[in-house]
């Protein structure tokens, strides 16, 4: 049986920030991760934003085994 993962990503955009200047905004993204332990779950996460080239700076802050039973598609 299937086990998922929800995995919290908070990721920093760089937004303007009125007079000329930036500042760092922080955003969480929530992700449903199939996987069979928290480790995995993260490491999928990781390896998901590194294929997708993201350049953002970003960091897992939390995982944790979800409720959810099943992904019907």
């Amino acid at each position: 049986m299937a086990k998922y993962f929800e995995v919290t990503v908070t990721v920093q955009h760089e937004v303007d920030g009125g007079k000329g200047g930036t500042k760092i905004k922080k955003v969480k993204e929530n992700y449903l991760v199939d996987a069979m332990t928290v480790t995995e779950a993260e490491a999928r996460v990781v390896k998901e934003f590194e294929d997708a080239g993201i350049q953002l700076d970003y960091e897992v802050t939390s995982a944790k085994e979800s409720k959810i039973l099943q992904v019907i598609k």
